[in-house]
């Protein structure tokens, strides 16, 4: 029996990762919206390359562009749902507490990652943005740095989704099931 598709009946309830996923789920659905965009912008770029000859440097950037936010946002996404790469083969094989165990030291290490890319990121982000960084090529985007402000964004939310499964396998392992 599942709670929703990818939450099982043993998993633990805890208010506080219940709130930080409902975070991780809204900005991955509002996400999957930008890889229609995306098709529909390679779909328009295709035509007018084919159809009229044109090549616009702006839309085939956008491309690209879009590619930052469906990556970045969608790895905490992936995380929360499971999706992530793990070897199940094995990892199913161990007893409960183990991938408990597992699972929280994977989340915390996650966590430590996250923070430190986030928090580097951020100098990135500011000398992009205090140089009015935009793109090289003439007709491309200008404002890069929104561009690279999804590199802290996505770490961000990796972080608040490993914060959200440390505390879930913690309160495993720890008693409260």
């Amino acid at each position: 029996m599942m709670h929703d598709d990818h939450e099982p009946d043993d998993r633990v309830r805890s208010p506080i990762s219940d709130r930080l996923e409902s975070v991780i789920d809204w900005t991955g659905r509002g996400t999957a919206w930008i890889c229609m965009v995306l098709v529909l912008l390679v779909a328009f770029n295709v035509i007018l390359r084919y159809a009229f000859r044109l090549g616009p440097v702006a839309l085939q950037e956008l491309e690209w562009h879009l590619m930052s936010p469906i990556a970045l946002i969608g790895m905490s996404y992936a995380l929360r749902h499971g999706d992530h790469v793990r070897v199940d083969i094995f990892f199913d094989r161990f007893s409960k507490p183990l991938q408990e165990s597992i699972d929280l030291a994977a989340a915390i290490v996650t966590a430590i990652i996250a923070i430190i890319v986030f928090k580097l990121s951020l100098g990135f982000v500011y000398q992009a943005y205090s140089i009015g960084e935009g793109s090289p090529d003439p007709g491309g985007l200008p404002y890069r740095f929104l561009l690279r402000a999804f590199i802290p964004l996505g770490f961000a939310l990796l972080g608040v989704q490993a914060v959200a499964q440390a505390i879930r396998h913690g309160l495993y392992l720890f008693g409260r099931r």
